[in-house]
């Protein structure tokens, strides 16, 4: 039989760091049972019948937040053998009130004190042995960065949680409060486990309503309540929570040392830069250019061309000597195809389908991979963190919080994480905002489209991919500021409060496992959606009419296609912003399915060779029908409309209404086609000095546009005036 340790936390305490150490490569990711918040399990490195769990980072078992209510169902319902508590050694006061609750839920438990390194390094001291005693359970240091001492803590917690020897908590309330913890254990009924009736005791005392679910007959204790805020003149809930930072800083006076000659630290230095009131968003555009800018138009694209050009082209030359040419995969496979005698249409669709629309894909990995890179080192280090601080300053003007900024950055790898993300958001208007503005910054899957745009209709101009995220942003802080004077949005924004974790310099590891992860994920869905999206695709356009007569197609037909025909139907939608032609409406519709076939789809309709080589053939004749303004219209339209298959899905899941979900697709469709119509309309009177009746329009939209964000909305002056 297996044991499972749980790995319990505040965040950014360095449990996911430890976690990754512990289990290395044996991890499955999922969710937890009926909700979306995402879980890791992994078994732990040298032992096959260990499991360790990875609980989401939470301050304390109350249940206030998803995570704490997930957490405290695990740790109550599951009951894992042991308990491993992570503890920030650098802010142990605050993390040791977590604990206390954890050592009341009658598991072993083993606590960890982390950044013990960083601890060292400010003078600060903490007496181990003192503090295990003080506490009642064992204590071990540990830096999970460095990896020191974290194979001693999980020996520890696998030789506790075989013993099941139970930490008796050492704490105890005030002689008054004990008595009615007391008189509460006993009345509690059988199916409480012996070991948790203290935990269930106080959680009734401090009137948690939730608590009540866990059993199948609650006492009445009201009678308890009303003695004790009485005599103690204060609510039960404030009492306990008084009581615990009591006793928190009796143990923190006695078994920790400041060093009170302590001088700022490197993080605190930084931070007065980086966070200061003026300068904290001008330095967050230039990281952001020069992640963009490095990712999609110098390093990322040379590798890119490399493998466009070399692997899924025409081959590439060893040395620079035409007699050491090697052949790219299309030609390998098309000449293996040739020799076993495959039939015509069989070669059109594994070279002009699959390879060709998989391959164009494929071919912008190396893009993502130094995107992907750079974004793992600013999260590891600690600087996203502080972006999310200074978001909310920004945000919380426009009727947000730094919280909704979180689903943001982490939808910047993948929507659909970003979108499951906003369950962290209490207030559940702010939560519905977020889930419909996440998808406006750009994902992986959209960095394909634009390194394509960039790189074929503008050169590799180096404004055009950082633009693509700064587009996003607005999107977003605008939506903000217009949804919120709506009545179904008014309301006070919730509040937020987040750790700042010292910036360390992340591990290759770390950083190395966070772009494997992304990267895999990226190329999975390659390998399934998008397959069989270009398989489909393919056949569209293979297929169609000639002369009363369907067959396949030679590529002087396409007009005549399956896929035209449905294109020629819907083209005349986007005619207003610049793109509309069959192609292109196309694509932009199959990237609903996956925003990757948006290229995959150009990649079947104009050959793959040509698409690579980002402005030869294909995109000279494209050019004649899609401007430059067109090209970042179409771009715009696709970061901002309806996202993905797989995000719409988690977006149903998390709205959980078809009416909501709905009114999002469809705010999200509309508002990317007018900001889309706006640029190809302005922008072509502009470059051209052309005025008709689609540039009256979008001047219209503008100034309806301007009257929404600066107008004053009742709802939320009512809401002021209270």
């Amino acid at each position: 039989m297996s044991i499972k340790i749980a790995l319990a936390g505040n965040p950014n305490c360095g449990k996911t760091t430890l976690f990754n150490a512990l289990t290395g490569s044996n991890q499955f990711v999922g969710n937890w049972p009926g909700v979306t918040v995402e879980k890791k399990e992994g078994r732990l490195k040298g032992y096959k019948d260990v499991i360790i769990m990875d609980l989401p980072g939470i301050y304390s078992l109350s249940p206030y937040t998803l995570e704490e209510v997930v957490a405290r169902n695990y740790l109550i319902g599951e009951r894992p053998d042991a308990i491993l508590n992570i503890v920030d050694g650098t802010n142990i006061e605050r993390n040791l009130y977590l604990s206390t609750q954890l050592m009341e839920l009658g598991i072993p438990l083993i606590m960890a004190v982390n950044m013990m390194d960083v601890l060292e390094k400010t003078g600060d001291k903490i007496y181990i042995d003192k503090l295990s005693e003080k506490l009642g359970c064992e204590v071990v240091e540990i830096s999970a960065l460095k990896g020191t001492g974290i194979q001693k803590a999980a020996e520890k917690a696998v030789a506790i949680a075989k013993s099941k020897n139970v930490n008796v908590p050492v704490h105890r309330f005030d002689s008054e409060v004990e008595k009615v913890i007391h008189s509460i254990e006993e009345r509690l009924g059988s199916d409480i486990v012996k070991e948790q009736k203290r935990f269930f005791a106080i959680k009734l005392l401090e009137k948690d309503e939730k608590i009540k679910t866990q059993m199948s007959k609650v006492p009445d204790v009201s009678k308890e309540i009303v003695a004790i805020e009485s005599k103690l003149d204060d609510d039960t809930e404030s009492i306990v929570t008084n009581e615990r930072y009591t006793y928190i800083s009796s143990i923190i006076n006695e078994c920790c040392k400041k060093n009170k000659t302590k001088k700022l630290t490197v993080s605190d230095k930084i931070d007065k830069i980086v966070t200061n009131r003026w300068l904290a968003l001008p330095i967050f555009a230039v990281v952001m250019f020069i992640v963009y800018y490095v990712s999609i138009t110098t390093i990322g694209k040379w590798a890119t061309d490399w493998v466009n050009d070399g692997v899924f082209g025409d081959g590439w030359n060893f040395f620079g000597i035409e007699s050491l040419h090697v052949a790219g995969i299309p030609d390998l496979i098309q000449s293996g195809l040739t020799a076993i005698g495959c039939a015509a249409w069989l070669q059109g669709l594994i070279v002009n389908g699959i390879v060709a629309g998989v391959g164009a894909v494929l071919g912008f990995v190396p893009q993502m991979i130094v995107l992907f890179a750079f974004l793992a080192f600013l999260e590891a280090c600690g600087y996203m963190a502080r972006v999310a601080f200074i978001m909310d300053r920004i945000f919380r003007k426009f009727g947000l919080s730094g919280k909704s900024f979180i689903p943001m950055l982490i939808g910047s790898g993948c929507g659909v994480p970003g979108i499951m993300a906003s369950r962290t958001i209490e207030n559940d208007r702010d939560r519905k905002m977020t889930i419909m503005t996440t998808t406006f910054i750009p994902c992986s899957a959209k960095l394909p489209i634009i390194a394509l745009i960039a790189g074929a209709l503008f050169n590799g101009a180096w404004w055009v991919a950082p633009s693509a995220y700064f587009v996003g942003i607005i999107a977003i802080v605008t939506s903000g500021i217009i949804l919120k004077k709506t009545k179904m949005f008014a309301g006070e924004t919730a509040p937020f409060v987040m750790e700042l974790p010292a910036y360390h310099m992340p591990t290759v590891s770390n950083i190395l496992r966070s772009i494997g992860e992304r990267s895999s994920s990226f190329m999975k869905k390659a390998g399934t959606i998008i397959l069989l999206s270009t398989i489909i695709l393919w056949f569209a356009m293979s297929f169609g009419w000639v002369n009363g007569q369907f067959g396949m197609l030679d590529t002087m037909q396409l007009d005549h296609s399956i896929l035209a025909s449905i294109g020629n139907v819907i083209a005349w939608l986007f005619t207003p912003l610049g793109w509309g032609n069959w192609k292109s409406a196309v694509a932009a519709v199959t990237g609903l399915i996956a925003k990757e076939n948006v290229v995959g789809t150009f990649g079947i309709l104009y050959g793959f060779a040509e698409v690579a080589e980002n402005g030869a053939e294909v995109w000279g004749s494209l050019a004649g029908s899609m401007t430059a303004i067109a090209a970042y219209s179409f771009l715009v339209f696709n970061l901002l409309c309806a996202p993905c298959f797989a995000a719409m899905g988690a977006i149903k899941r998390e709205m959980n209404s078809a009416k909501w979900f709905w009114f999002a697709i469809g705010y999200q469709t509309l508002f990317a086609y007018l900001v889309s119509l706006c640029v190809f309309q302005i922008g072509t009177l502009i470059t051209t000095g052309s005025f008709g009746i689609g540039t009256a329009v979008a001047f219209l939209l503008i100034i309806g546009f301007i009257y929404l964000l600066v107008k004053p909305h009742k709802e939320n002056n009512a809401i002021s005036a209270k």
